[in-house]
């Protein structure tokens, strides 16, 4: 990244610059990250001027990468569109034998567009994710849908439905002892140029604001005792 290319990406407060990111996670011990999930696994979302175009799992790749590649590996099986149980049907697999040593899983979301969402049903199914991706030895993080529907008040019928999904998220999360982003107050969600045309999807500002929560939080549990 160049300041004179990404220059209000580089003045953000909200997002670290790709030297420091990787300078936090630089005795971080994972060599193989995997993310896996719907759309917000894949990173869909529209370019934002002055940032650069590159979606949060390659920014958490690429820090996580700095100076280790080809030791280093990096897997995204995520898919537009997919409700939890067919991330499970059709991803978890391949995510296991790729044997990672680090999973983010982004899923749930899909789920809420139905007449009757059945949280019960995609907590049942990120358990039984997490719970083979921990009996193969990985780790995990997660994080919690951004509340941005202050900003976005055309978007209000969702703020319930998200607020009970980030509540099994963090439960599952809880018995499974991931790594816990919390977005939902975050500050980016103030921001009128938070999200994508499509009002669902960060654009890459918001993007390169996750990815920094994410690492901070990495750094976080390593600093707090290692790896969980």
């Amino acid at each position: 990244m160049t300041t004179a290319t990404y220059e209000r990406e580089a003045a953000d407060p909200l997002c670290l610059p790709p030297a420091e990111a990787a300078g936090l996670l630089a005795a971080a011990p994972w060599r193989r990250l995997a993310v896996m999930g719907d759309s917000f696994a894949c990173g869909t979302g529209d370019p934002s001027p002055g940032y650069a175009e590159q979606r949060w799992p390659e920014r958490v790749a690429a820090a996580l990468g700095r100076g280790r590649r080809p030791v280093f590996q990096y897997l995204n099986t995520g898919v537009d569109g997919l409700r939890t149980a067919e991330v499970r049907a059709g991803q978890l697999e391949q995510v296991l034998a790729f044997r990672p040593d680090l999973v983010n899983v982004a899923a749930g979301g899909n789920d809420l567009f139905v007449e009757r969402p059945d949280l019960d049903a995609v907590e049942a199914e990120l358990d039984a994710i997490y719970g083979a991706l921990r009996a193969q030895g990985a780790d995990m993080f997660t994080f919690t849908v951004t509340n941005v529907f202050d900003t976005f008040p055309e978007l209000a019928a969702f703020r319930e439905p998200m607020a009970a999904l980030n509540e099994r998220i963090r439960a599952v999360a809880r018995r499974h002892g991931a790594v816990l982003v919390e977005m939902w107050e975050h500050p980016v969600r103030l921001r009128k140029t938070l999200l994508s045309a499509d009002g669902i999807h960060f654009a890459m500002e918001g993007q390169a604001a996750l990815a920094t929560e994410i690492v901070k939080a990495l750094a976080e549990r390593l600093r707090a005792g290692g790896a969980p």
